[in-house]
């Protein structure tokens, strides 16, 4: 037997993430000495906030760090339902939050505990592309929808309409979205979940981002229903990416199934991330992401305004989180070259938008405005340069 055809069929259905074999010629460049603006990852540059960092220091320092619950520890359960209670005035009690392994563990769970073999999943195209990826692990088929500018890079009540099949079992939304940075708005949202209850379908709406958005008030699917499972992270509001802590708000109905994979797939969150989590839900922890929000929106605005200004279309502008997904067909016929260029000539590492789908894909670059204003506008400048 060839080394081939000991690996399961299912790994050939795994594309490669092309944003990391960026980042590695990126790395080589910046190790050799060459100057790289990094608009490359979905990483904040603000860090951990400090009030976290210490609630770990303090719950490893005696260097007894054991297992915890499977589901979390019980008093960041409890934090987690009373931010609901308090940022959006709803009753989501703490046995139905499960803490998990980052964003990609709650997508994880909500899947294994959903998915059958076979079974189709409605999804965007341009999305992230891990949750297709995580669709196809668990048996399922994904069926990418291909959106654009005329529906904000979202679907709507019309398209999941159009696309179900008496195959299709679920519909998986992101809002705000990766890459696009766009929202479904909130009449829209619950629209959907309805059309997705009267078919006896599972809703997954990815909230990452959902602290992240400008001119308007965070809103959650929870607000029109209980039948979702509701996926988050402490990665993007709170800069812990290398924490690897999420969360996901289960449907009662699906609990009992969600803690028994909990206990065999991962068996509990790290101990020290938890404690640090629990530190996040506090004032001073807030104002900070108060602050950051509005530094995001302020980047957002100069690396939009300069884009365009170089011939970029960026017919949306982001909504929320920190990406702008940008058409490069008026300056060049293959993204995925011209990346190359910038970062190779102009030292400005970004994403080629074939890791997002293939709906006009090698026509778009993902730039992450996760550096600050000034080197936003000195890569500006790069590009503009290489552009010529």
């Amino acid at each position: 037997m060839t080394d081939q055809r000991r690996l399961a069929a299912r790994t050939a259905l795994i594309d490669p993430f092309r944003v990391m074999e960026i980042a590695e010629e990126a790395w080589a460049l910046a190790a050799s000495g060459r100057s790289i603006i990094w608009l490359l990852a979905g990483e904040p540059d603000f860090g951990t906030p400090p009030e976290a960092v210490a609630a770990a220091r303090e719950a490893s320092a005696g260097g007894r760090v054991q297992y915890t619950q499977s589901l979390g520890i019980p008093a960041l359960r409890e934090a987690i339902s009373t931010y609901y209670g308090k940022r959006f005035g709803l009753d989501v009690p703490a046995r139905r939050i499960a803490v998990t392994t980052g964003a990609s563990g709650a997508l994880s769970l909500a899947l294994a505990a959903t998915i059958d073999p076979g079974a189709q999943v409605l999804l965007t195209d341009p999305g992230y592309p891990c949750n297709r990826h995580f669709v196809h692990l668990y048996g399922g088929e994904p069926v990418c929808v291909p959106v654009g500018p005329d529906n904000a890079y979202q679907l709507d009540t019309a398209l999941v309409k159009a696309h179900w099949s008496d195959r299709t079992r679920m519909l998986l939304l992101a809002t705000p979205s990766n890459p696009t940075g766009t929202i479904v708005v909130p009449d829209e949202l619950a629209a959907m979940a309805d059309v997705v209850a009267a078919r006896h379908g599972v809703l997954i709406v990815d909230e990452i981002y959902g602290e992240l958005v400008y001119g308007r008030a965070p809103t959650t699917v929870l607000s029109h229903t209980d039948d979702a499972f509701v996926v988050n992270s402490f990665s993007k509001t709170f800069g812990m990416t290398g924490w690897r802590l999420g969360w996901l708000v289960v449907p009662a109905w699906a609990g009992d199934a969600i803690e028994r994979l909990a206990q065999n797939l991962y068996i509990a969150a790290p101990a020290p991330s938890q404690a640090a989590g629990l530190a996040c839900f506090q004032p001073s922890v807030w104002a900070q992401v108060d602050a950051h929000r509005r530094e995001l929106e302020a980047r957002r605005d100069v690396l939009v305004k300069g884009l365009r200004s170089l011939g970029f279309a960026v017919p949306v502008v982001p909504d929320g989180a920190f990406y702008v997904y940008a058409d490069c067909s008026p300056i060049a016929d293959d993204a995925v070259a011209f990346v190359r260029r910038l970062l190779h000539e102009g030292g400005v590492a970004c994403t080629p938008g074939l890791d997002f789908g293939t709906n006009r894909a090698n026509a778009h670059i993902r730039f992450s405005y996760t550096a600050s204003s000034a080197q936003l506008s000195e890569a500006l400048a790069r590009i503009a340069a290489v552009i010529g």
